[in-house]
């Protein structure tokens, strides 16, 4: 049963300029993998725009949005072996998850060179 869903489009130059002009905007909102994948790629700005539109697009399914209780980086995207993405959660996006009866959470990236974009599907058996 699908207990929430999110999606969220984000233009790579906006990334691409936060991490410019404030360094710092990486380790705020991303956790280590995800920068150490990220600035592994040809297009560390595309990489970048892409989990944060999947961040988004999870607080939407969460039904959270920007409340500031869900962390950034309570939110973790991370490649599976056969390259496909996948979410996992931490601390109260996790607890949030398990509260709305999901067991799952699958994600959908798709990015361009302007712009990334993200779905998300929560689903459990509630």
């Amino acid at each position: 049963m699908t207990l929430g869903i999110g999606t969220d489009i984000v233009k790579v130059s906006r990334i691409a300029k936060l991490l410019e002009r404030h360094p710092e905007f990486a380790e705020k909102v991303f956790t280590d993998l995800e920068i150490e994948y990220c600035r592994s790629r040809p297009s560390p700005a595309q990489s970048y725009a892409a989990r944060f539109a999947a961040k988004e697009a999870v607080m939407k399914a969460l039904g959270t949005g920007w409340d500031g209780q869900v962390n950034w980086r309570d939110i973790e995207v991370l490649r599976a072996a056969e390259g496909v993405p996948q979410l996992k959660l931490h601390g109260l996006a996790l607890q949030r998850m398990e509260t709305l009866g999901a067991d799952s959470a699958l994600l959908s990236l798709s990015h361009e060179k302007e712009y990334a974009v993200a779905f998300v599907l929560l689903a459990g058996k509630a």
